[in-house]
């Protein structure tokens, strides 16, 4: 919960605009500011005070009790210009809000954190626990000291980390990627970032107890030396799934609780079955096939073991599993060229790639909100299935992969050629964009207020004879009509036939709008008709939207109706 304090007329307003765009989240707190803001600190997760900064130090600062528990907490001025992340910049989320509260209010964040500052991934902000000098390591990395990563159980997509951090570094600074509980725990300079894989299995006679769950689990992890914390799941088979033990153990550890059917685990190899469970729920194994079923190309870290309860006999079986690191992609859609057309979700999956994969004029265009260290794989016009192929065969060596495209990247972009190279071995974000089709009717009015169609005029990929018949179709069904990749110098005869398709079913005065290179520096556009449209002023950057027979021009915007009534 997100506590909201103010003192003035201005400051109210502040928290009415976040209850208003965040109305699940805050709570208002009313009366005397001080009381405000104790009750605020001792109830809710982060604040946002819309006070004075000074003011706000003084009255936190008998509250303060530690960074492990303390909320995080934004200041605002008075005239909603600044966000400033005051107290738990990292752990209470302070640094997130303080932009979270600048988008609403339209004013910009203040985030003092080194890491922050300077574009570097904090290692408490990489969305896996943490242990070991976190301050030392991270200070080592910030001052560009050799840093020794070491990924033993293999390359896990982490975000992009400064060229002093790699794994052919030998220092005695070190950021290791571990399941494992080592010796290294205690050093003075070494962090430990523990990744979430770790399956346990779980079986379990009927009314066993959380208790005898949570210690064989326990037992099981610490005899292995490996940590509860990388613990992702528990599994176990379908019949169990209401089993009150094992469904609160796996609520105590705060994992989602992975269940299969019965004929799914008889059928995976497990190096001790037995007759037990194949008579009570039709498997021959239930702890170590659930923790194979849930870790798909893992091995097998702790066979099946027993509970050993100090009275009756043992009800519950463990077994753990190690999952293979999946890599990550995301295929972004980086939007017509304008940088505030950028999405909030694309930014954060550029900062959050360690690999960018794209077309060498689209990386320009974000080159600047990439992370250092973030390695660049970019290439010219016409390599659209080799950017492709690299940005999946990144993904699958394990790494966080954004492959970028304009507009849309499933509109006539890199989502097609990328998703149909995937396997299920990686893990495949979407991440929409404004398309151009869309960027352009912005700038023409409303021209696609009814039914609509976007047509690419590129025979290059498509046959002509293909093209055409879906252009006869548009225009005989009276459809507005976007075209892409309308002309160039080698195709300079497809959009004056494509016209003369659509004119067999339209009048000539029908309105067509014209954008070149929306939303970017050089953008020209012009409402015209079929009749008067120059074709030569039309080129692959270009975007060509024609009208259909209820389009009007008015005051020189094109505008089409939701229904039909203006014909009338």
């Amino acid at each position: 919960m997100i506590g909201l304090i103010s003192a003035t007329s201005a400051g109210q307003r502040g928290c009415e605009h976040l209850a208003a765009a965040w109305p699940d989240e805050v709570r208002v707190y009313d009366g005397p500011v001080r009381e405000a803001v104790e009750r605020a600190f001792g109830e809710c997760d982060q604040l946002v005070c819309f006070l004075a900064t000074g003011a706000v130090v003084r009255l936190i600062a008998p509250l303060l009790r530690g960074k492990d528990t303390d909320p995080g907490v934004v200041t605002v001025d008075e005239t909603h210009q600044h966000a400033i992340a005051l107290l738990g910049g990292h752990g209470g989320g302070a640094n997130a809000l303080a932009q979270r509260v600048a988008d609403v209010l339209g004013g910009r964040p203040v985030v003092s954190t080194a890491t922050d500052a300077v574009g570097v991934p904090g290692l408490d902000m990489l969305g896996w626990p943490v242990e070991g000098a976190v301050a030392a390591v991270s200070r080592a990395i910030l001052d560009g000291d050799p840093v020794r990563l070491d990924t033993p159980h293999g390359v896990h997509p982490l975000p992009a980390l400064p060229p002093n951090v790699t794994a052919a570094t030998d220092s005695d600074v070190s950021l290791v990627v571990t399941d494992r509980v080592t010796s290294d725990d205690a050093a003075a300079a070494t962090v430990l970032l523990r990744p979430p894989s770790l399956v346990v299995g779980v079986g379990g006679s009927r009314g066993v107890s959380v208790d005898e769950v949570l210690t064989l689990i326990g037992g099981a992890l610490a005899d292995a030396g490996l940590s509860p914390r990388s613990v992702a799941a528990l599994a176990t088979v379908d019949a169990k799934a209401d089993e009150a033990g094992i469904v609160e153990a796996a609520e105590r550890l705060g994992v989602p609780l992975l269940t299969f059917g019965a004929d799914r685990l008889a059928g995976i190899d497990v190096p001790n079955p037995s007759e037990a469970p194949l008579a009570a729920v039709g498997t021959p194994s239930v702890a170590e096939a659930a923790a194979l079923a849930a870790a798909p190309g893992g091995e097998l870290l702790v066979p099946k073991r027993k509970s050993a309860p100090e009275r009756g006999a043992a009800m519950a079986t463990a077994a753990v599993a190690r999952r293979r690191p999946r890599g990550r992609l995301a295929v972004v859609g980086l939007g017509p060229g304008a940088r505030d057309l950028l999405t909030p979700r694309a930014r954060e999956e550029l900062r959050r790639a360690s690999v960018i994969v794209g077309l060498d004029q689209y990386v320009d265009q974000i080159r600047d909100l990439l992370r250092p260290g973030t390695r660049i794989l970019e290439s010219g016009l016409g390599a659209e299935e080799e950017r492709a192929r690299t940005a999946v065969e990144e993904a699958r060596a394990g790494h966080a992969v954004a492959l970028i495209g304009s507009g849309d990247a499933g509109v006539y972009a890199m989502a097609s050629p990328a998703l149909a190279e995937a396997a299920d071995d990686i893990d495949v974000v979407g991440v929409p964009g404004v398309t151009a089709a869309l960027a352009a009717a912005a700038i023409l009015g409303a021209p696609l207020g009814h039914d609509h169609v976007s047509i690419s005029l590129s025979d290059l990929h498509t046959p002509w004879d293909v093209i055409e018949r879906r252009v006869r179709a548009a225009a005989e069904s009276d459809l507005i009509v976007t075209f892409y990749n309308p002309r160039s110098r080698g195709r300079d005869w497809q959009l004056p036939k494509a016209l003369s398709l659509l004119a067999e079913h339209r009048e000539p005065g029908t309105p067509v709008g014209v954008v070149h290179a929306a939303s970017r520096p050089d953008e020209r556009s012009e409402v015209t008709t079929i009749e008067a449209l120059d074709v030569t002023t039309v080129d692959m950057v270009t975007v060509v939207t024609v009208g259909n027979t209820a389009t009007r021009n008015v005051a020189g915007r094109m505008v089409t109706p939701r229904g039909y009534r203006w014909q009338a």
